[in-house]
């Protein structure tokens, strides 16, 4: 690391100027060619090829471009930065834990793949590298995810891909009960009395979801949980905002206008099926993740996908998962690293063939498979119009993940009666400052 980078970690150490930082919307770019994307002049003082170990979690399937694949192509037009991929097969949590014991072993990768909520936490931990000096010149290649591989000042690497909240119906059983998607929280609930009337659902409250999907809607609300004051973290998640969420679903819950569903349970597919359930607010990416639980039902060609109802910010959505390309702590070529980096997530055919919603801007084809269950809709084109309107606030804390089980306990009381929405976000607010604070975090009061 350099010695400026030395800095700006300790600043962040010091927690005197950790923030996080703005979403960047804007710009352009495509597939980039590896031929004009490396740095080959200047890779290793001797003159040698360097290579740039790369670890992901890309599934890698039947069908997909591989991403050895792609690591071939970038060394057969690079040959003084080559790139070694390794599968992780593991899940996220057990890819961090063995990424800080290689790094403090001395053995860790150049580049790994790291959910978004899990950036501040690696970076405080010194487990990723600064790469701001190196990274202002590929902002414009990415949406609004840009921001979500930076903590203050310091950039640790590049978005890969993006999980915007949008609204997923079924417009068969829309049109036939006379039903318009709603563009408004009001609309939503109007729309939830109207279809519960006839026994169908437009939504489900996900308790099991709470940390992302709630966290998320509240970004659509215009909520900013986490910034830096002079006087240390100022923690905002029972915020105005966030009450707007907990209204919405309160109300339907109350008025039994909504299903109440584990998301990754058996009853949430069966509800889906047996068409009870007309409607989901979820991510980009389980877009194909819906249709193959309703694959060979009647279902098929009748879903589509539309923006998330304005939640009054406007046209505004909320991320819910996703991931980016960290440059991590020890990386001896932190720029050929990066520059890697940025040519393999702006691979966007290879990467949509991987099932990603792809972070860099420019055209995502929708697998004709996909379209067929949509109706012919071209849904990665209204995946990448949420990209778009992803907040330019809403961004993670360090120990998001304690945050999120506390959420989960009470969106669960909240969804058998023994609590309330607005109970969630008041879990949040407190696990925050507490999370914050055991790690040695100022939190401003």
């Amino acid at each position: 690391m350099t010695a400026h980078g030395s800095r700006r970690r300790s600043a962040a150490v010091a927690f005197t100027t950790l923030a996080l930082g703005a979403l960047t919307l804007a710009g352009c770019s495509t597939d980039a060619d590896p031929e004009n994307s490396a740095s080959a002049d200047a890779p290793a003082a001797s003159g040698e090829a360097i290579t740039i170990q790369y670890v992901h979690r890309l599934p890698d399937g039947e069908g997909m471009t591989k991403v050895a694949d792609l690591a071939a192509e970038w060394n057969a037009a690079n040959p003084d930065v080559q790139v070694e991929t390794t599968k992780f097969d593991g899940q996220a949590g057990e890819l961090v834990a063995k990424l800080e014991t290689d790094i403090s072993a001395g053995v860790g990768p150049c580049l790994a793949q790291l959910d978004y909520s899990e950036v501040p936490s690696m970076y405080v931990r010194g487990l990723t590298a600064d790469v701001a000096e190196y990274a202002d010149q590929y902002r414009d290649n990415f949406s609004g995810a840009f921001s979500m591989m930076t903590v203050g000042d310091a950039v640790v690497g590049l978005p890969q891909d993006t999980g915007p909240l949008v609204y997923y119906y079924n417009k068969a059983e829309f049109d036939r009960l006379g039903l318009s998607v709603p563009t408004t929280i009001d609309e939503f609930k109007a729309t939830a009395a109207t279809a519960a009337d006839e026994g169908k659902y437009i939504g489900a409250f996900e308790p099991d979801e709470a940390k992302f999907w709630l966290s998320g809607q509240a970004a659509a609300a215009g909520a900013q949980w986490y910034s830096a004051g002079d006087d240390g973290w100022v923690v905002d998640a029972d915020s105005d905002a966030s009450a707007v969420v907990a209204d919405l679903w309160q109300t339907m819950i109350d008025g039994d206008d909504v299903l109440v569903l584990e998301r990754w349970s058996d009853a949430f597919p069966a509800a889906l099926n047996d068409q009870s359930l007309i409607g989901t607010i979820g991510a980009a990416w389980e877009a194909p993740l819906l249709a193959d639980a309703m694959a060979g039902t009647d279902n098929e060609g009748q879903w589509a996908v539309a923006q998330l109802p304005d939640f009054g910010a406007g046209a505004l959505t909320g991320p819910d998962g996703g991931s980016g390309v960290a440059v991590m702590s020890g990386c001896e070529y932190p720029e050929q690293a990066l520059e890697v980096a940025n040519w393999f997530n702006t691979q966007i055919d290879a990467l949509v063939s991987q099932g990603l919603v792809v972070a860099a801007i420019g055209e995502m084809t929708t697998p004709d498979s996909i379209a067929a269950f949509y109706g012919g809709q071209d849904v990665n084109a209204e995946l990448a119009k949420a990209n778009g309107a992803l907040s330019a606030d809403f961004t993670y804390a360090p120990g998001f993940a304690t945050v999120g089980d506390s959420m989960a306990v009470a969106a669960a009381a909240a969804g058998s009666g023994d609590g309330t929405v607005a109970d969630v976000f008041s879990a949040a607010q407190e696990q925050s400052i507490t999370t914050l604070t055991d790690l040695g975090l100022p939190v401003q009061q």
